[in-house]
């Protein structure tokens, strides 16, 4: 992963983890150099080429699985693959170009699909000041 989309990556979950301690936000470490072995034996172990760099677990047993991009950037044929894959299945799958769009997509989602989240006790809380 590049650094602007590593930093805003960090920011989005930094945020996530924050607003929504009570949900599951985590990464698909699927980027970077690595040498041949390790490519082979991770591929072995069942890494896909293609899958999102986010996953947000929803109830009911469904995924929000977010690709998050830097302007200029856009999907590689395997994301786009798995993005039908995705929702074919019915999950939502979402290609973020910022915060903002992460953090509306995800508000959307979760305040307006998901109305069991209503019900729960415990308060949303602001953003961070480090963010």
């Amino acid at each position: 992963m590049k650094h602007q989309e590593s930093t805003l990556q960090t920011s989005c979950v930094k945020w996530f983890r924050y607003q929504y301690p009570h949900l599951v936000i985590y990464a698909v470490p699927n980027g970077g150099s690595r040498n041949v072995r390790e490519a082979q034996r991770l591929k072995a172990e069942g890494v896909l080429a293609g899958v999102a760099d986010l996953v947000i677990m929803l109830p009911q047993g469904k995924s929000l699985y977010i690709e998050m991009k830097v302007k200029g950037n856009k999907q590689t044929d395997n994301q786009k693959d798995f993005q039908k894959i995705a929702e074919t299945l019915g999950h939502t799958y979402a290609v973020c170009y910022s915060f903002e769009e992460f953090k509306r997509i995800v508000e959307e989602k979760l305040t307006t699909d998901i109305p069991c989240l209503k019900k729960l006790k415990q308060p949303l809380r602001t953003s961070p000041k480090n963010l």
